[in-house]
């Protein structure tokens, strides 16, 4: 078994495009450490896109992203931080740096390999973006790192108290409604995108994962740039988007309730997004936000076209003075705002917002 490199007092201090990290401590303790892994698309991408081959439409590393709080565009699609970021701060973390930032391999305390644009299924922005395959992939090399470190007890310690944040499937489904590729009915795309987010959730577990936060899809017709692109100046939400996601989150339910009798000590909070955004969307006002339909940065009606920062198709944009009054940054992504108000929610909120666990007693357990 290799010896342990961090059993010593150590002082390391990060600086990167995500912040900096400052660790002080003396003997680690995985029995008294909960990491966080997270996997995704680019509502949890905080830069691992700024270091792959990709189009402007999959990166954030320009301004006015990052705005609010980094004061410096960070690769994270919003005017500050992203859902992980603020769950990490409720677990006592440090930011999870993105995967592929070079020469970063300090797991300790987690890693990020969500990407922006990416799938459930490979052939989404496929050669463009880190799929969730790939995204397993990773994981497990950084497994491997863990246990020459740390040695194979230490890391499948880590491993099991460790959770997995997990939020994909919206990129396949927004593919599939406006490029009208698909062959496939809307049972079989759904049963397609879900059969490959639970074959990695299994892989995560094999791996030795055990705690999983996973969330369903929003409400996808309702987004500003879905409703231009297939509603055209009607500002009504789409609700063949919609119906999608709701046959999504019907089917990722009954998965994930298979998975928990089918693995060993599988234990899963199920964040109903759907709802949560729906609501935030549709009845602002009542979580202290001013605006549900207009986007603070783009343009056209509503801010509605993806072209905030001006590096995409279309490169005359507008920005609002204030995002912290609008659920959406861009005409895609939300506001650090509304990604306070849901991960607040994701951390301690009943049952019928995220169970049969929130985060917190996932990482508390």
């Amino acid at each position: 078994m290799a010896s342990p490199k961090f059993s010593f007092c150590f002082l390391v201090l990060f600086v990167s495009s995500y912040g900096i990290t400052c660790c002080l401590g003396d003997i680690w303790h995985p029995k008294e450490h909960a990491a966080l892994f997270v996997f995704g698309d680019s509502l949890f991408d905080v830069g691992n896109n700024n270091y792959i081959n990709t189009t402007a439409d999959n990166q954030a590393n320009y301004s006015p992203y990052g705005e609010t709080f980094f004061n410096y565009p960070s690769g994270r699609f919003s005017d500050g931080r992203v859902i992980p970021d603020l769950i990490a701060d409720y677990a006592k973390l440090p930011l999870s740096p993105p995967y592929l930032f070079p020469g970063y391999q300090r797991y300790l305390d987690g890693v990020n390999f969500a990407s922006a644009g990416a799938g459930a299924l490979v052939e989404t922005h496929q050669g463009l973006v880190i799929d969730l395959k790939t995204q397993l992939s990773y994981f497990k090399k950084v497994s491997k790192i863990l246990s020459q470190e740390l040695g194979d007890a230490e890391t499948t310690t880590l491993l099991a108290k460790a959770v997995y944040l997990i939020n994909i499937g919206s990129n396949d489904y927004l593919v599939s409604l406006t490029e009208n590729s698909s062959v496939f009915t809307a049972e079989k795309y759904v049963d397609m995108v879900v059969g490959n987010l639970t074959t990695v959730i299994k892989g995560i577990h094999k791996t030795g994962g055990r705690k999983f936060g996973v969330l369903n899809q929003s409400a996808l017709g309702c987004i500003p740039l879905v409703k231009a692109l297939l509603n055209g100046s009607k500002g009504s939400c789409v609700e063949e988007a919609s119906a999608l996601a709701k046959l999504h989150n019907g089917v990722l339910s009954v998965e994930l309730e298979k998975l928990k009798k089918q693995l060993e000590g599988f234990k899963y909070s199920y964040v109903d997004f759907f709802n949560l955004s729906f609501d935030l969307m549709n009845n602002p006002s009542k979580y202290g936000l001013k605006e549900g339909g207009m986007a603070c940065c783009g343009s056209g009606p509503y801010r509605r076209y993806y072209s905030c920062g001006g590096k995409r198709a279309v490169k005359d944009y507008e920005l609002c003075e204030n995002p912290s009054d609008y659920v959406f940054f861009d005409s895609i992504h939300p506001t650090e705002r509304f990604n306070q108000i849901i991960s607040q929610l994701m951390w301690s909120g009943n049952q019928s917002i995220a169970g049969p666990y929130n985060l917190k007693t996932l990482f508390e357990e």
